[in-house]
């Protein structure tokens, strides 16, 4: 997050019955690649980016900021779990003032349809009420992303607004912790 306020970055690892959050390091370098690269996860976020442009602009730790996890399992990158600030620019707003915290994921394709997204958001979530309690949260997706609208559900998120962004319909839910329903 842009400002982490009370949460000490970065944090001590996360872990769960299969995986576990933490810190990029310089070994997660080749699967953010893969990550970025892919044309499945790139679907609904404005497809990949080439893979010859991020071999040379990645960082050699990529990642390494306040509000972003590595999910790995067995030791290996499979994913991230992200907190960033809410543009105030960009429609779809729970505050008058914007700037809300965002959850955001992305998991490699083979890692899809085991659970691990909602896992690890589970678990990421519990470090955000921790770290900042009482803040809102949310969480944005293109309608069209059937998987993820199922996720936001089942993580507690609730509808606030449909709009029209990047040349597609997007759904924005607010997180209730109460709400979640496994």
């Amino acid at each position: 997050m842009s400002e982490p306020g009370p949460a000490a970055w970065p944090t001590a690892p996360i872990r769960t019955e299969r995986l576990v959050l933490r810190a990029s390091e310089a070994r997660d370098r080749t699967a953010f690649v893969e990550l970025f690269s892919s044309p499945e996860v790139g679907t609904y976020l404005g497809g990949p980016r080439p893979r010859d442009q991020l071999d040379r602009e990645m960082p050699e730790v990529p990642g390494r900021r306040p509000g972003l996890f590595v999910i790995t399992l067995d030791g290996a990158m499979i994913g991230m779990v992200t907190f960033d600030r809410r543009d105030a620019g960009r429609p779809g707003h729970v505050r008058p003032e914007a700037g809300e915290a965002e959850l955001g994921y992305l998991l490699l394709p083979e890692a899809w349809g085991r659970g691990y997204a909602a896992e690890a958001c589970a678990a990421a979530l519990g470090w955000f009420t921790e770290a900042h309690p009482g803040e809102p949260l949310v969480l944005c997706t293109q309608v069209a992303n059937e998987r993820s609208m199922r996720l936001a559900a089942r993580l507690g998120f609730t509808e606030v607004e449909r709009f029209e962004e990047y040349g597609a319909a997007q759904w924005l839910g607010v997180w209730s912790p109460d709400a979640r329903s496994g």
